[in-house]
């Protein structure tokens, strides 16, 4: 296994170094913009391959400004295109109508909170935003800060799995912190009532 995903990486940085350094950045920048669109994709595997094939710093550069992108582009696709529809099923629902007022009236700090936790569900996060009458500019600088962290915390824990597949004292430190940051994500997500 561990020869496996060594031999797949070092094919991708050789592609990378290969062909056109700008393309390169392009389509590690693009996974991740398609990741904060379509949530099922696994963000953590592309922030990871991106810290492995292109370093820690450029790595972490074109994840963060294509999670910034994405998660932007998902927040006017909702605003722009998808409010109109969806508010008219959601009119006569005191629920939604009582998320979309807590959401738009949302701290800036409860909203970077939110945005940094690695097990919120920002795809909710982006939609309710997009829906909600939050400003973008709130938004965007919540997204800016939040998502240091995120970058950070998936690129450490995807390069550390990588790089020690073999050592059982290190994945279960990685899966240590994989679970206390998941039950802080869950208590964080009860605290302020997201689901």
């Amino acid at each position: 296994m561990e020869e496996f995903i060594r031999n797949i990486l070092e094919q991708l940085t050789s592609f990378v170094y290969s062909n056109n350094i700008l393309i390169s950045l392009f389509f590690g920048m693009f996974i991740v913009i398609l990741e904060s669109i379509i949530p099922i994709l696994p963000l953590a595997l592309f922030i990871a391959v991106n810290t492995v094939v292109f370093g820690n710093v450029i790595g972490f550069i074109i994840s963060w400004i294509g999670t910034i992108i994405g998660c932007s582009l998902s927040f006017f696709i909702f605003r722009k295109g998808l409010s109109k529809k969806i508010y008219k099923h959601i009119d006569h629902k005191t629920k939604s109508k009582e998320l979309m007022k807590k959401i738009s009236n949302l701290d800036f700090s409860k909203l970077v909170l939110i945005l940094a936790i690695p097990f919120t569900p920002a795809f909710s996060v982006n939609i309710g935003a997009g829906l909600s009458k939050m400003k973008y500019q709130k938004y965007l600088l919540a997204l800016m800060i939040s998502k240091l962290s995120i970058i950070y915390f998936w690129g450490f824990i995807g390069t550390t799995f990588i790089e020690s597949i073999t050592d059982i004292g290190v994945l279960i430190k990685v899966a240590c912190i994989l679970l206390i940051t998941f039950i802080l994500s869950r208590i964080v997500i009860k605290q302020f009532k997201i689901e």
